[in-house]
């Protein structure tokens, strides 16, 4: 209901949740068994979206934005992921992005974040983790992540990555390719799926995707390359 892009504005809950019931009672109805995840870091929204029959929660900045929503995760023994972000989506870009260390200080705010929530009555296993590609990082620093995503697996979680036709990706086709413009968003699916394969090789269990089919397609052979004896 909310956007996360770069530069984008704080919505109210009121407003957020206008936004997102009606999509889940309308997908609820259609699809009785499929499984919905709400993406909002706030409690109110995110309990309307659990009585609706939201399943799963993706939290950007984890309890840091709004610590009562682990309380309301505890009651209803939902999954969450905890994704990563420096500073602030209308912020979070700008400037100079620094870290000591990114994967690093990555891993502190997760076992921050977990040891938070375990605190208030959680379980471990309910954890995700997701590091948040370009949610405030440099072109250098999202693919420091992806080539390190192993580095996570310390955690013992799941790992969840999201690089689909993320703007680095055009930075990074722009500068190689000696294009005079980014490519578009949607012109960004062979740079997607070969981020994605990376991350998947190191340990990426979930995948977030705005191709879906040929992201299903291209991780099915994949597999089967990675899983043939």
């Amino acid at each position: 209901g909310e956007s996360t892009r770069p530069n984008s504005e704080f919505i109210s809950i009121k407003e957020e949740i206008k936004r997102v019931i009606p999509v889940i009672k309308k997908i609820r109805c259609n699809f009785p068994n499929i499984f919905i995840s709400i993406d909002s870091y706030k409690a109110e929204v995110v309990g309307a979206a659990i009585l609706e029959g939201a399943n799963m929660v993706n939290s950007i900045g984890g309890f840091s934005f709004d610590p009562s929503l682990a309380l309301l995760l505890r009651k209803n023994d939902l999954p969450v992921v905890i994704y990563h972000i420096k500073g602030k989506p209308k912020d979070m870009q700008k400037g100079e992005i620094i870290y000591r260390d990114v994967v690093e200080d990555i891993k502190e705010f997760f076992e921050n974040q977990i040891s938070f929530g375990i605190s208030k009555g959680l379980k471990r296993e309910q954890f995700i983790i997701d590091p948040g590609i370009g949610f405030g990082k440099s072109v250098s620093q999202n693919l420091a992540i992806v080539k390190k995503l192993s580095e996570f697996k310390s955690l013992g979680l799941p790992i969840c990555i999201g690089v689909s036709r993320k703007s680095h990706l055009g930075v990074i086709l722009q500068k190689e390719l000696k294009f005079s413009i980014p490519p578009l968003p949607t012109e960004r699916l062979e740079a997607s799926l070969a981020e994605t394969a990376v991350a998947v090789l190191n340990g990426a269990k979930i995948v977030r995707t705005h191709d879906v089919l040929q992201t299903k397609k291209f991780l099915t052979v994949l597999d089967k390359l990675k899983n043939e004896n």
